[in-house]
């Protein structure tokens, strides 16, 4: 059985897709999406449609939060403010209400997935370095827990003291913990402007991160069409 664990697509469509695709050729078995499925870029519906419909686990992000209320946008800077100003226009209300009431935190088979962190998961908290990532696995309950919103892949590994690897790839070990950061699907910050998402290898205990070339020229040409800021087009090429 393998795991594609994937998030933080905010309406990257072509992005979703090429990530779907890759996942299907490494015979991926199973989906999990790790939220913020919406936001930032130009097909909200189109990618939260494919979501609902593969009925996968799925948890909430912030940005799907913000998406399924009608409350005043306070706190966000002025890029997602205009762009979930224009993505609550694009839903319906049965689109809001699944975006609504997704879980904050699941555990599918025998690993946990979240958005941002395990401790305060409604406070959308960020994890960047072993000191944030010390926090959530005090209340992490299995050994495995994928989690997405830095936008940037990233492993932190939990026995005697907790340390973060710069590998990609990874096979457990007994006795530890392991807390992933899966990188987003549609607008990676690490510099890296390739789509990004994990396949979990349940019976070799493997997880490796993957990084896809999309066809970005698309999905930048979509959102300067929607009239949304020119930058959210301009930062998916350098990945910031």
């Amino acid at each position: 059985m393998k795991y594609a664990i994937f998030g933080d697509i905010h309406a990257n469509l072509e992005a979703l897709e090429t990530v779907l695709l890759d996942a299907a050729d490494n015979d991926c078995t199973d989906f999990v999406c790790i939220g913020d499925i919406v936001g930032y870029n130009a097909n909200p519906k189109e990618c939260l449609t494919i979501v609902r419909e593969m009925g996968c686990p799925v948890v909430k992000g912030n940005h799907d939060e913000e998406a399924s209320l009608d409350t005043p946008l306070e706190g966000l800077n002025p890029l997602a403010k205009h762009a979930l100003e224009w993505t609550r226009a694009q839903l319906n209300e049965d689109d809001r209400d699944f975006l609504l009431n997704m879980k904050l935190v699941r555990q599918v088979r025998d690993f946990t997935i979240v958005h941002a962190t395990l401790d305060t998961p409604g406070n959308w908290g960020y994890v960047t370095n072993k000191f944030d990532a010390m926090a959530s696995f005090s209340y992490q309950f299995t050994q495995v827990c994928f989690y997405g919103h830095t936008h940037t892949p990233r492993i932190y590994v939990k026995s005697d003291s907790v340390d973060a690897l710069e590998e990609i790839e990874i096979d457990f070990e007994m006795g530890k913990k392991y807390f992933i950061n899966v990188g987003s699907v549609g607008q990676p910050r690490d510099g890296d402007w390739r789509a990004s998402y994990a396949v979990y290898d349940v019976e070799n205990q493997h997880v490796e991160i993957r990084r896809l070339e999309y066809d970005i020229e698309t999905a930048q040409r979509k959102i300067v069409d929607a009239g949304l800021p020119e930058m959210l087009a301009n930062r998916l090429a350098v990945g910031k």
